[in-house]
């Protein structure tokens, strides 16, 4: 059966009452950082809802914070029942529907809010996880004969990352600096990267770690990743042919 929602929702939106993401906002004009989750053209503003107790303890404890590290570690239990709790108070019938000074408090219009990174991102480990990209790569260094390497259908391929570098939607972006290769059989000269490119990516979070030693199978994974957003992964090309390409140079 399907869940309606009292809350008016266009039918080609992507935040109907089936998705509930999580995020952290402010409303605009402050500085007060908020967890949120969206429906329709609202954001919801999940601590006016802890703080009237609607979710479980250790829930409400940590939709009163400013980002989502704590609900995160709470596991995937709490996170199902807390998005069963949401799509429950925005369904017809619920009680929220006719409760005008909590729908007040609690919704703001999306066009209100600025959004901010959602987590404080302690690592960050980027997977070489695309077929077509990772030909497209090996044609630029490699030649088209060469592009995709045996090792690469067998072996997942993941790098670490500079987490400091992951930064929200909107961010300006500047164009880095190091060492390039503009003149072939020449040393490389230090500079900004006159080749950059984007590619976008999934991005996935995880809420609960493990023990080092303690292996996670793919059958466990759904237990440990919290979500998973679109991520623009920028690269500096011309710098990257320098790391990766064995050159050499009279």
């Amino acid at each position: 059966m399907t869940v309606k929602s009292w809350v008016d929702i266009s039918p080609d939106s992507h935040f109907s009452i089936h998705n509930i993401p999580f995020g952290v906002f402010s409303r605009n004009g402050t500085e007060d950082r908020r967890i949120g989750t969206r429906i329709g053209d609202f954001v919801v503003d999940l601590h006016v809802l802890a703080e009237q107790g609607t979710f479980d303890p250790k829930v409400n404890n940590a939709f009163k914070q400013t980002t989502l590290n704590e609900f995160m570690s709470l596991g995937r239990s709490l996170w199902r029942s807390t998005r069963a709790t949401l799509q429950s108070l925005f369904s017809e019938d619920s009680t929220l529907k006719n409760n005008e000074d909590l729908k007040k408090q609690a919704l703001v219009s999306k066009d209100l809010v600025k959004m901010h990174l959602p987590a404080n991102i302690g690592d960050y480990t980027d997977f070489y996880a695309s077929r077509e990209h990772a030909t497209n790569v090996g044609i630029m260094f490699r030649g088209k004969d060469n592009a995709l390497q045996p090792n690469w259908l067998h072996l997942p391929v993941g790098y670490h990352g500079r987490s400091s570098s992951v930064v929200v939607s909107g961010t300006p972006i500047k164009r880095p600096c190091g060492q390039q290769l503009p003149i072939a059989d020449q040393p490389p000269i230090y500079g900004p990267c006159r080749l950059m490119d984007f590619e976008l990516e999934m991005g996935a979070f995880v809420g609960v770690g493990n023990q080092l030693g303690d292996r996670i199978t793919i059958q466990e994974a759904q237990d440990h990743i919290f979500g998973v957003v679109l991520l623009n992964d920028w690269s500096g090309n011309f710098l990257v042919l320098v790391r990766i390409v064995d050159f050499r140079f009279s």
